[in-house]
């Protein structure tokens, strides 16, 4: 029966510490091939994994596309890492860093990430390296303090996204609140989102008690940040001082390890470089529970000028 053929559940850290799949498809860098990376999940938030290419449709500003490329396996990531550490971090910094540590943990041959340390300046402690136990030992030397610029941040992330060797790409950023020392705008960063191909996830730590002395930029930054994952079919996690934020950062990466790769070249060539939207469509088969997903939700075509 085709149903035998899906399985649902989550699938436990232990299957992460090795991301090489016996046979990797084979995405190339043509500026004109969209890669979107999506996650199936049933109604108790478990990932669904067995669903094959015929079972997804395609939509590019609501014409449907063929599926060029399709991969249910593991492949290689390039991750960037963006760590808050202002001031208020101080007494957050060993959760923190725990679940960095556990984020790290899951990459492999073939992955690469990078370290971004922000305060209310922006640094490249680690560049991209195979090497995650660099990373680790940059955070061990952290001293926390100053303010937070995080969309100066995710701005210095991005660029730096662009020397990436995978095509599967993701941002992680850890964080206690919202923005109070950046040159950028929200605006800006979400158009600069918006032609990224990168998935942004972010890990929100918190103590509710602080949220009584934010001010209005501070309370409206984890909505921004939210927004901004949810446009990159990436997704926020907010966990309080209190909780396992490991077990979130374990979460993200379980996510990324089991997403459908579905990758296209899109009827309309245009080079004009306009904003297209992008809907995944997923069959929902007989007696199974309802299927959620989360895709990226559009890109920019590109231009000649």
């Amino acid at each position: 029966m085709r149903e035998l053929g899906l399985f649902f559940g989550i699938v436990f850290c232990s299957t992460l510490f090795s991301s090489t799949a016996a046979a990797q498809p084979d995405f190339r860098a043509e500026t004109n091939l969209v890669v979107i990376p999506v996650s199936v999940t049933d109604s108790l938030n478990r990932f669904v994994l067995g669903l094959r290419k015929e079972d997804f449709k395609l939509f590019d500003n609501g014409v449907e596309q063929p599926v060029s490329h399709f991969s249910g396996e593991d492949v290689p990531l390039s991750i960037g890492l963006a760590f808050d550490i202002s001031g208020s971090m101080d007494y957050k910094m060993r959760t923190s860093r725990d679940a960095a540590a556990t984020m790290l943990k899951t990459l492999g041959p073939g992955d690469e990430s990078f370290l971004v340390e922000f305060n209310d300046t922006v640094d490249l402690s680690v560049p991209f390296t195979g090497k995650t136990e660099q990373i680790r030992d940059a955070l061990q030397n952290v001293k926390p303090g100053g303010l937070t610029a995080l969309l100066d941040a995710v701005n210095f992330t991005l660029d730096q996204m662009k020397k990436a060797k995978n095509p599967r790409k993701a941002i992680v950023i850890v964080s206690d609140g919202g923005d109070n020392s950046s040159k950028y705008t929200a605006a800006q960063i979400e158009s600069l989102v918006r032609e990224a191909d990168v998935e942004i996830y972010c890990m929100g730590v918190f103590d509710p008690l602080e949220s009584l002395a934010l001010s209005p930029e501070e309370i409206s930054g984890p909505r921004l940040l939210s927004e901004i994952a949810t446009q990159t079919g990436g997704r926020a996690f907010a966990a309080s001082v209190s909780s396992d934020l490991p077990s979130v950062a374990a979460r993200i990466a379980i996510e990324l390890r089991n997403q459908y790769v579905l990758a296209y070249y899109p009827k309309d060539q245009s080079r004009d470089g306009k904003y297209h939207n992008v809907e995944v469509k997923v069959s929902q088969l007989p007696g199974m529970p309802p299927l959620k997903m989360h895709w990226r939700q559009g890109y920019y075509a590109p231009t000649d000028k």
